[in-house]
């Protein structure tokens, strides 16, 4: 599978590649294409982004990013067993990048039917006031692969919010008490938690309660039944009245209040923070429109490409902003993507020029100088081809994207 593109002027060239799961960090397949791209053009200009969408790798790529540092600190899992878990810190030591899955994930706790009305987010306000305790005034939080329902109820207990029932008592962690909340006591708060503010990343727009909510759409997988999960929705819909009286946010049909077991709503309610989709964020942290700009190629992709890519991912992400410069002029599809698979027909759809990658043969990001011509005849004396990007032998169920994003009129 190759890319052909004339090489003869260009002389910026931007890598902004997601992680792939299990395998590769996005910094980690960027030195791999800047390696193969010197091969082939040694003095052009590379500048390698780590990036992500605000999932898994999300920490990771804005710590490196801003040569900031990971911390390491001892919490409780979602079943309030005590486990350590890792954050990150930028370079300027005033964000905190947070995965709720580090402390509050279904990976750390074993399947059992029930679970869910359990798990708390204790953990990942733990996370958040540790931060605050070194001097972080800016959060963004990915709330993916959660095994919570609690509305981030449990992570304001751990930030000094006391929820308590009809006599005055604190209510027990987890979803099931949801519904027992009567007052909500802010006094004992942090009190730095006034001067931070949170940004919440996820690319899911489900409500907080009702046919599209928290618990009726991503109950199921986290073991919740039938009658749990109505008794969940009820406790998130009692709980929506209590923000709304208590501190006068709206989140009963807010987009993405849904999110992390309701941790999006429950965020935006009690903290103030806004949600975002997660690549937005990110590229917007990360100054993402200024990198690009002068750019003569930009190279993106993600370890697989399906009909999720289309919703908020890296490649689709990354390609919207080069668009928006007018730096996209023409491509050539990838030989290896058949229009008939799945991926090529999503391919041809994507608003944007694009080229995809499938695992092959060859060292990673290997580039090199043709010596024949194209299967459609186009002399290659004066244009390079991008090889495959991956070892067939170290990504065997993966398909690699690359969006191209090309500017030259010779081209």
């Amino acid at each position: 599978m190759y890319l052909y593109l004339s090489n003869e002027s260009i002389m910026k060239i931007v890598i902004a590649i997601d992680s792939f799961k299990g395998c590769l960090s996005s910094s980690a397949i960027a030195d791999a294409a800047e390696e193969g791209i010197r091969n082939v053009i040694p003095g052009c200009e590379v500048v390698k982004v780590p990036i992500a969408d605000g999932g898994e790798g999300t920490v990771e790529a804005l710590t490196e990013a801003t040569r900031g540092s990971i911390i390491t600190i001892p919490v409780h899992n979602p079943l309030m067993q005590p486990i350590r878990a890792s954050y990150g810190i930028t370079g300027d030591s005033r964000t905190a990048i947070i995965e709720m899955s580090a402390a509050s994930g279904l990976a750390l706790i074993p399947p059992k039917a029930g679970n869910i009305m359990h798990t708390t987010t204790y953990g990942t306000g733990e996370m958040i006031a540790d931060a605050i305790q070194r001097g972080c005034h800016n959060f963004i939080i990915g709330v993916g692969g959660s095994a919570t329902n609690d509305a981030g109820v449990g992570m304001m207990q751990a930030l000094g919010f006391r929820f308590t029932d009809q006599s005055g008592n604190e209510i027990e962690k987890g979803g099931k008490s949801l519904s027992s909340i009567q007052r909500i006591d802010t006094r004992n708060q942090l009190p730095q938690l006034q001067e931070c503010t949170f940004h919440i990343a996820t690319d899911v727009t489900s409500t907080f309660y009702g046919p599209q909510g928290a618990a009726r759409i991503f109950g199921p997988q986290k073991g919740g039944s039938e009658t749990q999960i109505e008794e969940l929705d009820k406790g998130m819909k009692h709980l929506a009245t209590l923000i709304r009286q208590t501190f006068g946010k709206e989140i009963d049909n807010l987009a993405g209040a849904g999110a992390g077991g309701g941790m999006g709503g429950g965020c935006v309610g009690f903290l103030q923070a806004s949600i975002s989709p997660g690549i937005d964020l990110v590229m917007d942290y990360l100054h993402f429109s200024e990198t690009v700009k002068g750019a003569d190629l930009v190279i993106t992709g993600e370890g697989k490409i399906d009909r999720q890519t289309l919703f908020g991912k890296v490649p689709v992400g990354i390609a919207g902003v080069a668009a928006a410069q007018n730096i996209p002029d023409r491509y050539h599809r990838a030989s290896g993507c058949r229009s008939g698979t799945e991926t090529g027909r999503y391919i041809r759809h994507l608003p944007y020029p694009s080229v995809s990658c499938q695992p092959g043969r060859g060292h990673a990001a290997r580039l090199r100088r043709p010596q024949h011509q194209t299967d459609n005849g186009t002399n290659l004396s004066n244009t390079t081809y991008f090889s495959q990007i991956v070892k067939k032998e170290a990504f065997p169920e993966h398909n690699v994207i690359l969006f191209c994003i090309l500017q030259h009129n010779n081209y």
